[in-house]
């Protein structure tokens, strides 16, 4: 199998969300649903001397993930009816609507609350932007869309070749489920932080 996924240079993103509007255009999305989502964590804070200088020891850096296309996915596993499968040439992750009867297990048990519940009912996902392709061949908007090229497309294998001081969680970001990225840590990412935004990053309005 040739497993394709992403890396995400979280040193140098600017937390813009070219990626995020880029596949959610592509994608004839509505708010608040969303494939790739942008998480912000932070910490620290400002404080003041004696003198009422202020020093500052907050930070925040950003973290761009859609689906993982993971090694032992959990919506996969979940999936009450089978729908949910993972392609075993190209590693991508995706449902069979004929099967799928809009529970969102998918999502619920989704260490990154990825499969969206769109109007039709039915679970839809982040392929890799290959179902519009006629060879079904993975081409991710997203990675294109990039104004810093924080963002990197390619099989697994490459990616980790390339970057070997790349990890797998970052954040709160957990790697439980194997997924296919791999992060170039922020240089405040060893000081921890916690996610600011979760509603931007949830299915809820």
């Amino acid at each position: 199998m040739e497993q394709y996924g992403f890396f995400v240079n979280t040193d140098i993103c600017t937390g813009c969300k070219a990626c995020m509007t880029s596949c959610f255009d592509r994608n004839n999305l509505e708010v608040p649903q969303k494939f790739r989502k942008v998480f912000e964590f932070g910490g620290g804070e400002w404080k003041a001397d004696e003198a009422g200088a202020f020093t500052a020891t907050a930070f925040t850096y950003y973290v761009s993930m859609t689906c993982g296309h993971c090694e032992n996915p959990a919506c996969v596993a979940n999936c009450p009816t089978g729908a949910m499968q993972k392609d075993p040439e190209t590693g991508i992750v995706n449902n069979d609507k004929e099967k799928c009867i809009g529970c969102m297990t998918c999502e619920k048990s989704c260490p990154y609350g990825h499969p969206v519940q769109l109007d039709d009912g039915l679970s839809h996902k982040c392929v890799l932007c290959s179902d519009e392709n006629p060879e079904g061949v993975p081409d991710p908007t997203c990675a294109k869309a990039c104004p810093v090229r924080a963002l990197e497309f390619g099989t697994l294998a490459e990616l980790r070749e390339r970057h070997p001081e790349g990890v797998s969680a970052l954040g709160e970001l957990t790697d439980e489920t194997g997924p296919a990225v791999v992060f170039a840590p922020h240089r405040d990412a060893a000081k921890g932080g916690v996610l600011r935004n979760p509603q931007e990053v949830s299915h809820e309005a």
